[in-house]
């Protein structure tokens, strides 16, 4: 059974840090792609960051360069979301779901309807 379980999230002051994790189990981690994705009480569904386990290649949304960092351990099947200088507009549900890989260097994808494999989420709140 696959499964992606999503921790870390809480509250947290302007320019403070929180460190996500995302752990994987029931698939071969290393031929996905995974990707951590918030949402916004009344908005959509947008990606953050994404992280392709064959290559370690990574990509960012704008909104969060220089901020958060995404790394992945493969022995631990878990990838890192490391979340600094946060801003009150980072509050959101945030998500990792996992995308095959057809080809290892495939280029990074950060839409959501590509993803196969989601987690529940956890919830970061930042109170400024």
């Amino acid at each position: 059974e696959v499964q992606l379980v999503e921790s870390g999230g809480g509250l947290v002051q302007a320019g403070g840090s929180l460190r996500l994790s995302c752990a994987a189990s029931g698939f071969t981690f290393d031929d996905y792609e995974i990707g951590w994705f918030r949402q916004a009480p009344g908005e959509a569904r947008e990606g953050v960051s994404c992280i392709n386990n064959s290559d370690g290649s990574t990509y960012y949304e704008d909104s969060v360069k220089g901020r958060f960092t995404i790394s992945s351990d493969n022995a631990k099947s878990t990838v890192y979301l490391q979340m600094n200088s946060l801003k009150p507009e980072d509050t959101a549900a945030y998500y990792c779901a996992a995308r095959l890989l057809y080809h290892h260097d495939e280029p990074p994808l950060l839409n959501p309807y590509e993803y196969d494999y989601w987690g529940q989420g956890t919830q970061v709140a930042v109170d400024s």
